[in-house]
Parts: structure tokens; sequence; C-alpha cells
């Protein structure tokens, strides 16, 4: 596929995913079609394969989703949340999700701070050290007042 094929497949995609989030909103037939049809053009999109029928994975899995979405039972749960894992817009994860009322994970903190990290390790302090190597002697070093 060539680089404005891609780019064309992106936002088939994209396109769809909105269809899918319009529709778990609205629950309207025209919204669903509307996934469908998407869908539809998106597996027309794939090249025709040697001896193998149409490719109908988005045209499957809009059928797998509008129901799921209908009747989110726990089968369906299962398929909205791999359809949730899929889905690299955070934004549109988040909205999806609020729409079915899936709790997503939160994230842990991304900053881990190990208490033993420094330890051993001299303070820095200003009174009588002598020239550090990236401050010599001529260049005055800049501390903070102290407190107190």
């Amino acid at each position: 596929m060539s680089s404005s094929g891609n780019e064309r497949h992106a936002r088939a995609v994209r396109d769809w995913q909105l269809a899918i989030l319009r529709f778990a909103v609205t629950l309207e037939d025209a919204d669903r079609s509307a996934v469908l049809t998407i869908a539809r053009e998106i597996d027309d999109l794939a090249p025709p394969h040697a001896g193998k029928p149409d490719f109908g994975f988005f045209r499957r899995a809009s059928a797998g989703l509008c129901a799921a979405i209908l009747q989110p039972d726990e089968a369906g749960c299962t398929v909205l949340r791999q359809y949730l894992a899929r889905i690299d817009d955070d934004r549109l994860k988040r909205a999806f999700a609020a729409a079915m009322e899936i709790n997503l994970p939160t994230p842990s903190p991304a900053v881990h701070h190990d208490p033993g990290l420094w330890r051993g390790l001299s303070s820095r302090s200003t009174v009588g050290a002598g020239p550090h190597p990236r401050h010599p002697a001529g260049i005055p070093r800049l501390s903070r007042p102290k407190a107190g």
C-alpha cells in the first residue's frame, strides 16, 4: 500500500472508530448503518487475495461490536474491552469507555522514588568544598540562601 493509501486507510479506520462511538452514544439504527457502511468501505480497500474470499474483518468486527453495544452481557463486555485495547487514541478510548460505562485502569505513576537511591553519597554542600571541575575557581558558584 502506498503512503497515500496508508493515509487513506488510517483515516477510514478513524472514521470507523468515531462512527462506533457515535452509535454507542445514540444507539440509533442510522448510526449502526453508518458503522457497517464504513466497515464495508475499509474491507474493500484491502487488495484481493488469490483464491480467498473478500476481506471481511471490519464487517465482522462491526457486527460484533454493534451487538455488544446493544446488549453488553459478559461476552459483549469481552468484545468491548478487546476493542478498547486496540484504540490508539487516548481521548477516543476514554470517550468510548465513558459511553459504555467501562472503567479504564488508572495508570500507575510514571515516577517511582527509591528511598535508598542516594544512600551512601555525600551531600552537596558549598561550605568547605573545593573547586568543582565544572566550576573553575575564577567563576563564583551560585548558592541558595539558607532558610532560617
